[in-house]
């Protein structure tokens, strides 16, 4: 699937997003390696760490779905009905990305105008998961 893709069906699930604290909505389109796309779409609570980023929302909805990997995510965010600067994932996000992903797995972010495009192991160096981990 293109980026251009991506980015518009993170623009659709930005559109749920429920943000009525902070007015900034994001929205996320997760492609699996098995080709089906999972959406994500913040939610706000007025207790702050009940709320969820898009980003979470549709990796957990994917793991809920029984899947576990991932190729790209695209993410979109701004106040009101404008895009607006780059939406990066908070470091939540990446290290939930880092326990599903590899370090190529590319993040790509939408501003209204431009694409950049990152890699898992860009946004989050020197990171570690499970397969690092002696249990």
């Amino acid at each position: 699937m293109k980026a251009s893709d991506l980015i518009k069906l993170a623009a659709e699930a930005r559109e749920k997003a429920y943000a009525g604290y902070s007015g900034y909505r994001v929205g996320a389109a997760l492609l699996a390696k098995n080709g089906k796309v999972y959406l994500g779409c913040n939610v706000e609570n007025a207790v702050y760490p009940a709320g969820i980023c898009a980003e979470r929302n549709a990796i957990f909805s994917a793991v809920a779905d029984g899947v576990r990997e991932f190729s790209r995510i695209a993410i979109v965010g701004g106040s009101g009905d404008k895009l607006k600067g780059y939406a990066y994932p908070c470091g939540i996000c990446r290290q939930v990305m880092r326990e599903f992903c590899d370090d190529d797995f590319e993040i790509i972010l939408y501003d209204g105008r431009k694409q950049l495009k990152k890699t898992l192991a860009e946004i989050l160096p020197c990171s570690f998961s499970k397969t690092d981990l002696d249990f």
